[in-house]
């Protein structure tokens, strides 16, 4: 089959690549589209120790079934892989199962992703694709759900109503943007601000968005003013943002991974009593509920969504690697 396959930093080849092999309690599912996720760029810059070339990346995938159960389901993958007994899987927290991995990896065990005409799932991974929702914009479920879960754990914590929460977002990539339109169109919340660096998706996202899309240094945002704070960027210099933006009594959810480590104000988190929630993915129940937000068409028609050829995906990775890319989400379609 062909593939886009890492193979090494910043080393992405369009190729002839061996085809998965039917597994019992597996499907093969013939790729319709698949997403480039912010942590398959993360091992694209040679930064994940989880992805280790030559590997196919990729865990945002919708397709059709061609090997296994139901063949011919138009299907949805929720690429979640985790041991299924634990005491967090037998909570419903599946998120948290210290065996977790996701397609797309190869370590703890290797799983070849999605960005590839086929790709083998677990049959208890496969959701079907429901009547209303566009086969291709479907492979959104994933980075959708990382969103849900990250507003809805900030829910939790918050010190008013989420309709009345002043928030901010930081980052117009795929799970900031999708975090908004949660906030505008399931939440009602009608005081969303996002901000982004990149004028090209600046635009994207003021064109996609009611809320206030603006720069970081806008003279519309105030510091220590914020009630909830999404961190979809996870950097030295975003997480110092959201500190920045924070009022006493306040919540932080930290759902990037561009940097691991960096200075953060400890001492303004502990004397205003700031909550700070990392998050990094999503319950079966929380993607699920995601897919009947999609089928429903309750976040919008997706417009921002850019499609391209999977042989062409080389040239994507480059190009959001250089900064060059307006799009929040480019999706790879094989053909």
């Amino acid at each position: 089959m062909k593939a886009l396959v890492f193979t090494g930093k910043e080393k992405i080849e369009y190729k002839e690549y061996d085809s998965p092999v039917k597994k019992n309690g597996e499907s093969i599912i013939k790729v319709s589209a698949s997403g480039i996720c912010g942590s398959d760029m993360h091992a694209y810059h040679g930064k994940d120790n989880r992805r280790v070339p030559p590997l196919i990346l990729g865990h945002e995938i919708s397709g059709v079934i061609h090997e296994g159960k139901d063949i011919g389901n138009k299907v949805i993958v929720n690429p979640l892989i985790s041991c299924g007994d634990c005491e967090f899987c037998n909570n419903n927290l599946e998120h948290l199962c210290g065996d977790r991995a996701l397609i797309g990896m190869n370590k703890p065990f290797v799983r070849e992703g999605g960005l590839a005409e086929y790709v083998s799932v677990p049959d208890k991974n496969i959701n079907k694709l429901p009547n209303n929702l566009d086969i291709f914009k479907a492979a959104i479920s994933e980075p959708a759900a990382v969103s849900l879960h990250a507003v809805e754990l900030g829910e939790k914590n918050l010190k008013t109503t989420i309709d009345k929460a002043k928030t901010l977002i930081i980052g117009g990539g795929a799970i900031g943007i999708l975090c908004a339109l949660i906030l505008e169109k399931i939440k009602k919340n009608n005081f969303t601000s996002l901000i982004e660096i990149n004028e090209n998706r600046l635009k994207v996202c003021q064109n996609s968005l009611n809320s206030n899309v603006t720069k970081p240094n806008s003279s519309s945002l105030k510091q220590s003013s914020f009630d909830f704070i999404i961190d979809a960027v996870g950097s030295t210099n975003t997480r110092n943002t959201a500190i920045n933006f924070a009022k006493p009594g306040s919540t932080i959810v930290h759902a990037g991974l561009t940097q691991g480590n960096g200075d953060f104000d400890f001492r303004k988190t502990t004397l205003q009593e700031i909550t700070f929630i990392g998050t990094y993915c999503y319950t079966f129940n929380d993607f699920s509920k995601t897919i009947q937000l999609l089928d429903n068409n309750l976040l919008g028609e997706l417009e921002w969504i850019e499609f391209r050829e999977l042989k062409n995906g080389s040239e994507a990775f480059k190009q959001i690697h250089d900064g060059t890319c307006a799009a929040p989400k480019i999706i790879l379609l094989p053909k």
